[in-house]
């Protein structure tokens, strides 16, 4: 299969999949003899795993490190789960820092709400921000 019938079935650019085999996501494909690209069929699921993959957070070098554990002929089931719980983690901590901003940006929102430029003095860069 060529590479625009790869990246038509896949959904990517041609660029993408160039990258994916610079990256090592995508094995380098025999050639023809004039030098084309010729992947496998089984090409198609790789692509669809890895845009699954991104699709759930998972970083390329996460991405690859699964590929890896499966080319080496064994199940990535135990690698992948923990890669989602840690995904999972990140997430939930980065939710409390937003619920945090948030917090504080709805009280800086109250304070600009109350506040009159013109009271304000030439020594202070911004009322608003400054801590009372």
């Amino acid at each position: 299969m060529r590479i625009g019938d790869l990246a038509a079935a896949g959904q990517v650019t041609t660029k993408t999949i160039r990258f994916y085999e610079q990256a090592g996501l995508l094995p380098a494909p025999p050639r023809t003899t004039a030098g084309y690209r010729d992947y496998p069929p089984e090409t198609t699921s790789r692509l669809a795993f890895i845009r699954d993959a991104q699709g759930a957070g998972l970083t390329l070098a996460e991405i690859r490190s699964v590929l890896d554990i499966r080319d080496n002929g064994q199940a990535p089931c135990g690698h992948v789960t923990s890669l989602i719980d840690q995904r999972l983690a990140d997430i939930e901590q980065r939710m409390t820092e937003l619920r945090q901003t948030r917090t504080a940006l709805r009280e800086l929102a109250r304070r600009a709400a109350t506040t009159d430029p013109d009271t304000c003095s030439e020594s202070d860069i911004c009322t608003i921000l400054t801590r009372p």
